[in-house]
């Protein structure tokens, strides 16, 4: 069953919540790879953000995997802020423009690429070096500044979050990738690939009125990404999400976390950014409801140094 035929029906099923977490010591993310060929998760490091892709999703069988010819495919990464590239605020556009060639090698027929901006679209996707990156891959850039291009869902097991306006590409297209920048946000420790959701959503004041992390973490009940690619090049470590124009704390870790487990890459990404997953409540809500894993113990992870 694909998305779109799983989104009709959820006016007839409910999700079962309630994973119990597992027990296990810490190691470091980065540490020595599991000798295994099937991998839940790649940790990438060392290299320029194309690149890492590349070293990364080969551990899944490469693009192909997740794209099929004559299939569209949406990506969304974060391009909210007019800010240059190199001041972590947003999805390297190098990486954007790898996903995107890789996608159309593998014989997308259709490529968007989308963010509910919170700047304004046009500066901001200029500025990010988004908008170019897209093009020069083969990508569109998709308007998401109207109400018109939201239609309302009702979001199964949901307590905060029963209804949500979603974008109408996210419901239109076959395959949906997630891209997200690892950096600090004042009101939830992180930032990464279940809170980049937001930016395919109309009203993100309802999430900062109505509990913030359940919000986040029961929006993937309707929707799950198909893969998640977590930027972690340039990594804001205060000050998010938006930074400053100068003097933001940050640092150039060359690192990238891939998976189509959203849980998953987001605690590998508290761990990255330098907090536990369970300090980062939406994290354990999500784990929770069932939509992932949140030990890192218990993942088969390929640790690749590029």
């Amino acid at each position: 069953m694909d998305r779109r035929e799983f989104l009709k029906m959820l006016g007839r099923f409910s999700v079962a919540a309630g994973m119990a977490a597992l027990a296990g010591g810490r190691r470091p993310l980065f540490a020595q790879a599991h000798g295994t060929s099937a991998w839940d998760l790649a940790a990438v490091m060392g290299g320029e953000p194309g690149d890492m892709f590349d070293a990364g999703i080969a551990s899944f069988g490469g693009m192909p995997s997740f794209v099929k010819p004559g299939q569209s495919v949406c990506i969304k990464v974060n391009a909210s802020w007019n800010a240059p590239p190199e001041r972590g605020a947003t999805t390297s556009p190098s990486l954007v423009e790898r996903i995107v060639r890789r996608c159309r090698e593998a014989g997308a027929s259709r490529i968007y690429v989308l963010d509910h901006t919170i700047e304004n679209a046009k500066l901001a996707f200029s500025s990010t070096g988004i908008e170019e990156a897209a093009r020069t891959g083969g990508a569109q850039i998709v308007p998401a500044n109207s109400r018109g291009y939201y239609q309302e869902l009702s979001v199964p097991g949901a307590q905060r979050l029963k209804s949500v306006m979603v974008h109408e590409l996210l419901l239109e297209t076959d395959v949906f990738i997630n891209v997200p920048i690892l950096k600090h946000h004042g009101s939830t420790t992180i930032t990464s690939a279940m809170k980049n959701l937001m930016g395919v959503i109309w009203d993100r004041g309802y999430y900062h009125a109505n509990d913030l992390h359940r919000c986040i973490a029961e929006f993937p009940l309707l929707v799950k990404p198909d893969l998640n690619v977590v930027d972690a090049y340039t990594v804001m470590n205060s000050g998010g999400p938006r930074g400053f124009y100068s003097g933001s704390d940050l640092s150039v870790r060359r690192m990238q976390i891939i998976s189509p487990d959203i849980v998953a890459v987001d605690a590998a990404a508290a761990r990255t950014w330098g907090t536990e997953p369970e300090k980062v409540r939406y994290i354990e809500l999500a784990h929770g409801f069932g939509l992932g894993e949140s030990n890192l113990e218990a993942l088969r992870i390929n640790r690749i140094r590029v």
